[in-house]
């Protein structure tokens, strides 16, 4: 299992740094042609408004189709196989996906267009008289990050890609093959993070939000490393414990921490937290004035976001579903998944049926709005509960438990991209009140890539890689809530019900704040039974009981962020997780009480890596098809 994987997200989706909520300035990023190029490095603001260039990529424009839930295929953060959808998103469900998909061609393209600004950018400040030392070592370190941040989405996708280096775009180089070997990409990652390390500091220049830090270029160049360790399993060693030393100094720092509630991350007064390193905040127009325009990185849409994953009958067209597989994989006490969904109303009968515990927060009711989610009546107002006091169905399909052949299965909505949506039923869509954030790295990535790379150097008992789980385990328990104080959420949350005519006020957190320690299950013991239980059909993990444990974590800490399918796929465990939590249905019996689970289709690791869009195997005949879309078996 030689050449495995991709992360389909969007190749612009990246994000915009940040620091700590205590601040509010923002990286302001006027049009990028304001400055021709005579003139971008003619002095050291001018040189630092040309990177806005490159940081303008890291935002979804109104243009891109190709948005970001595709990062989470096969995770259990969207309908995750061919019997829950039908719809456009079908291919990336069922690996039908080919070299004609016009997402594919759309994030390649995005990303080359930022990595040329980047190296056309690199060459002029080489040479720029003008710039100060001091200015050309912030303005290199940001736009190496920003071009290896770009690589990293082209590699984790597409296997080989191109390197266009310094100077160059498919402009002045239209023919350039791929890089010959895993070792050569990789390499020339790994020297612009290294590099963006050395030249930037903890804090980002003039404490404003949205440039790289040293944090963010150490969390990507230990991504690298891990992703090279994959690649080039000759050079596993070495890499991962250059990787582990890279974490384990963005730990020492003391920058970073865990927020102490899970949920709060989220929460518009949550976002500019210290567990916050590398994310993408989409402005949100009017409706959050701190958000406007003029205070972002570039024009966004970020009704998309809302759109795709909000309910139906909170104003979105539902497509971002976690599945019922996911919901029921939590243990007893875990808050995360109250934290990170809102489900349709479910009979309790179902409930049992399935063995999927009842939530008092998360059961038909969105507990940021402390409400029901209703269905619509003709004139498309919202009416009563999709399932009434007797457990009968009162509404559409799209509310069900679950249902086959449609979109709108399985009725469970990641509540990480919207909280407080609210649909009048007249302005659909619109009175949805929260800024979208997209987390690239948080700090909880880094403890689990910690865990991981601790595991792999010094085996499987290593006490720091099983700490730095406890340590995101009894955040998930919500021991690290106790005592905090929540009064800046309760505000903006009112302010919603105010403008939504609600009368009501939230006085206590909807979620996961406890006013009593409570006891976690100890995750090595729990683990380790999970992985020698066999599925309901026979099949045991093949994965070691301590890569079970920092991916099953991922998979209840990532949900619905961009992250969760690369993290899974660097650590060789993306096909171990298919075969064990949504093995292939043979047409027996057993299937039918799984309905949520059922996959037609062989998986195939190799096809993993994504087609070269064939768009540019026309324009670049020295690029050559991805071997699983050619006819022939990965080889490297």
């Amino acid at each position: 299992m030689k050449n495995i994987i991709k992360y389909f997200a969007l190749a612009g989706l990246g994000c915009v740094a940040f620091s700590s909520c205590d601040n509010d300035k923002f990286l302001d990023v006027p049009k990028y042609d304001i400055l021709d190029i005579e003139s971008q490095f003619e002095s050291d603001d001018n040189a630092r408004l040309g990177l806005n260039g490159i940081y303008a990529y890291n935002n979804v424009s109104k243009q891109d189709d190709s948005w970001g839930f595709k990062p989470q295929l096969f995770t259990g953060s969207h309908p995750t196989m061919d019997t829950q959808c039908t719809g456009w998103d079908v291919k990336f469900l069922d690996q039908t996906w080919d070299a004609n998909v016009g997402e594919l061609g759309q994030g390649w393209s995005h990303a080359y267009a930022a990595i040329a600004r980047a190296n056309l950018y690199l060459a002029g400040l080489e040479n720029a008289e003008k710039v100060t030392p001091e200015a050309k070592k912030l303005c290199e370190g940001e736009a190496r990050a920003l071009r290896g941040y770009f690589y990293t989405w082209l590699a984790t996708t597409f296997g080989r890609v191109p390197m266009l280096a310094t100077g160059e775009d498919f402009n002045n180089t239209p023919v350039k093959a791929a890089a010959e070997t895993y070792e050569e990409m990789w390499d020339f990652i790994i020297e612009d993070f290294s590099k963006a390390a050395e030249l930037l500091d903890w804090t980002p220049y003039n404490n404003q939000y949205g440039r790289c830090t040293k944090g963010m270029a150490k969390a990507y160049l230990a991504d690298a490393y891990m992703w090279k360790a994959f690649r080039c399993p000759n050079q596993a060693a070495d890499c991962y414990a250059k990787a582990k030393q890279e974490l384990k100094d963005i730990i020492d720092s003391n920058t970073y921490e865990l927020s102490s509630n899970f949920a709060t991350n989220w929460d518009p007064a949550g976002f500019w937290n210290k567990e916050c390193i590398w994310a993408m905040c989409s402005d949100e127009g009017n409706e959050w004035s701190s958000w406007g325009s003029d205070r972002t990185i570039t024009f966004c849409n970020p009704n998309m976001f809302k759109w795709f994953c909000a309910c139906p009958e909170n104003g979105g067209w539902g497509a971002e579903y976690l599945s019922w597989e996911w919901y029921a994989c939590y243990e007893p006490g875990d808050t995360r998944r109250d934290a990170s969904c809102a489900t349709g109303a479910i009979p309790e009968a179902k409930l049992a049926e399935y063995g999927i515990q009842k939530s008092n927060t998360v059961w038909g009711y969105n507990p940021y709005l402390k409400d029901s989610l209703g269905v619509k009546d003709a004139s498309g107002h919202v009416v009563a509960p999709f399932i009434n006091a007797e457990g009968v169905q009162s509404g559409t399909k799209t509310r069900q438990f679950h249902f086959t052949n449609g979109e709108f299965a399985p009725a469970i909505w990641t509540t990480k991209i919207w909280r407080s949506a609210y649909a009048d039923g007249n302005s659909w869509g619109t009175q949805m009140w929260a800024p979208v954030i997209i987390y690239g790295k948080r700090y909880a990535n880094v403890l689990l890539d910690y865990a991981e790379c601790c595991f792999r150097t010094e085996g499987e008992n290593s006490p720091a890689g099983w700490a730095a789980i406890d340590k995101i385990r009894d955040r998930a328990w919500g021991n690290e809530t106790i005592g905090k104080d929540y009064n800046a959420y309760y505000g903006h949350y009112n302010n919603v019900y105010a403008g939504n005519g609600k009368n009501f006020t939230m006085t206590s957190y909807p979620v996961g704040v406890l006013t009593a320690r409570v006891s976690v299950p100890d995750a090595k013991a729990y683990y380790t039974e999970l992985q020698a239980k066999p599925n309901r059909v026979g099949y045991k993990h093949t994965s070691p009981v301590w890569k079970v444990a920092v991916n099953e974590e991922r998979r209840k800490e990532f949900n619905s962020e961009w992250s969760l399918c690369p993290d899974m796929i660097k650590s060789g465990y993306i096909e171990d997780h298919v075969n064990y939590n949504y093995p292939k249905d043979d047409g027996g019996d057993d299937y039918a009480n799984y309905p949520w689970t059922k996959r037609t289709f062989d998986f195939d690791i190799n096809k993993m890596d994504m087609p070269i869009p064939a768009t540019e195997l026309m324009k670049n005949p020295a690029l050559k098809q991805n071997p699983a879309y050619a006819g022939q078996e990965n080889k490297e």
